[in-house]
């Protein structure tokens, strides 16, 4: 019984030795930190600045954002603006090209309980499907708005367009609205509302209507057997589309190839989009 028992204390003490050496082996190890971005770090297409809250409540404000609604947020960062449209009941998605963000949004999303509403991609703006968003919010430079724009001109008519702090250039904003509390820079926002796609010829019952447009601007000419009247005060708000001709003022909403609406005397009128 001897051998045996000083057998199996060497064997607990060289069990108590590995296990020290593995303690020390482990604190040696350095600790691994959450990520934690830092204002101005480099991104692939801007750099990152965060949207002041009070200037994300106002932008999702000016989209009348509602439940029904499907946010997507292009530069997401670390999430705050899809997050706080996930609050507010609303599906909203991220698209966000630094990986190490995405994962901090996603945390940020678990953290205030939205996860369920609240989804991020690792992707490129440039090379991502935006098309189902019915409001698409932004904080990127004035050039990549621009290189944006025609493909948020090809979003669904209705969708509305939110900025912080930068424009579309000759595409002017629809509204322009200010955080002026709780903000000290990055404090504008501009919204636009994509417009139909109306240029080109219309025929009416009793005419031909010509319309030229430039973004939510229209012009153009109205001709009946009465003669040929200038349009003016010619808008489209998304699919609502509203002008004057001679002494008549018209509105309407625009549905692909037809345009259907009422003078402002209640008469009805329509229009039909002829052949190219």
């Amino acid at each position: 019984m001897r051998v045996p028992e000083i057998f199996s204390r060497q064997m607990i003490s060289a069990l108590t030795l590995a296990l020290a050496m593995g303690n020390l082996a482990a604190a040696a190890q350095p600790v691994s930190q959450a990520y934690e971005p830092h204002v101005g770090q480099e991104g692939k297409d801007v750099v990152w600045v965060p949207t002041p809250q009070a200037l994300v409540d106002k932008m999702l404000d000016m989209a009348k954002v509602t439940a029904n609604d499907y946010v997507i947020d292009l530069g997401s960062g670390d999430g705050r603006t899809v997050i706080t449209a996930a609050k507010r009941g609303v599906r909203a998605h991220g698209i966000e090209y630094n990986p190490d963000m995405v994962e901090l949004a996603k945390r940020n999303a678990a953290q205030a309980g939205v996860s369920d509403k609240a989804t991020f991609a690792k992707a490129d703006l440039f090379e991502s499907d935006f098309s189902k968003a019915t409001v698409l919010t932004l904080f990127l430079l004035p050039e990549i708005n621009v290189k944006l724009r025609p493909k948020i001109l090809g979003l669904r008519p209705g969708t509305r367009v939110v900025s912080n702090s930068f424009d579309m250039e000759e595409w002017k904003p629809d509204q322009t609205a200010t955080a002026s509390q709780d903000c000290n820079k990055w404090c504008e926002a501009y919204l636009w509302i994509v417009p139909a796609k109306v240029q080109g010829m219309w025929k009416l019952a009793d005419g031909e209507l010509t319309l030229k447009q430039s973004f939510q601007t229209i012009s153009g000419t109205l001709k009946t057997a009465r003669g040929i009247a200038e349009i003016s005060n010619g808008k489209l708000n998304g699919e609502q589309i509203s002008f004057q001709a001679g002494a008549i003022r018209f509105a309407g909403r625009v549905r692909g190839n037809a345009i259907e609406g009422k003078t402002h005397a209640g008469a009805p009128w329509k229009a039909t989009r002829a052949n190219n």
